[in-house]
């Protein structure tokens, strides 16, 4: 069901009869039906409490990707990982985790400083902010890794070309856990939709989140 935080930014949550929540940071094309769908299967599968935050609450933008981009250089971290923490908060659950695909990906990176999760799963997280995205209120995401990395599981294609080798390199360095899928792309877990999706892999990365994330 949609509802929305203190801070007017929208949410999508299912409720469960456990102690566990997942908080989940959506792409860049933000809440909308796969969400909705994703948060009440895995909150029934899984058996917890599972609750999807709008990433640009207050904007309209339409559902081309150009704007999307521009978008994202306006985001400041304080609010958008203030929103997850907050989202974590309205479950009343005692242990969070975070899971989060492409721009909410970076997102997890960003949000192990805060201290908040637990557990966080990033599904092909940009390690390092894009050049197009620099703006005030941005800081580098694998800055904020080393703050905790074994609370993360890092999900990557090794064809996606927002995470290349160089920074998946630096992100392994950190001791954060990675597990790599030689053929896969941007984007090929969450959404079947798409033509990167790879139905095989996205089951064991999903399989490989909910084991970190659930223990």
């Amino acid at each position: 069901m949609r509802d929305t935080l203190d801070s007017g930014t929208p949410i999508e949550i299912v409720r469960a009869d456990s102690d566990t929540a997942i908080v989940i940071a959506p792409d860049i094309f933000s809440l909308r039906p796969l969400y909705d769908d994703m948060v009440a299967t895995l909150s029934a599968s899984w058996g917890v409490t599972v609750v999807a935050v709008e990433p640009f609450p207050g904007v309209d933008l339409g559902p081309e990707i150009e704007p999307r981009f521009a978008e994202v250089a306006r985001l400041e971290d304080s609010r958008v990982i203030g929103d997850l923490v907050a989202a974590a908060d309205v479950t009343g659950a005692t242990t969070v985790g975070l899971m989060g695909f492409c721009l909410g990906g970076m997102h997890c990176f960003k949000a192990v400083s805060s201290g908040r999760f637990g557990r966080i799963a990033s599904f092909y997280g940009m390690i390092h902010l894009p050049d197009a995205w620099h703006g005030p209120g941005q800081s580098d995401p694998l800055s904020h890794v080393a703050a905790d990395p074994s609370a993360l599981l890092a999900i990557i294609g090794d064809l996606d070309t927002y995470t290349p080798p160089e920074a998946v390199a630096e992100l392994v360095a950190t001791g954060a856990e990675v597990v790599r899928y030689a053929e896969a792309e941007h984007g090929f877990a969450h959404d079947a939709s798409r033509p990167a999706h790879r139905a095989d892999d996205a089951a064991d990365a999903f399989a490989r989140a909910r084991r970190h994330l659930l223990g």
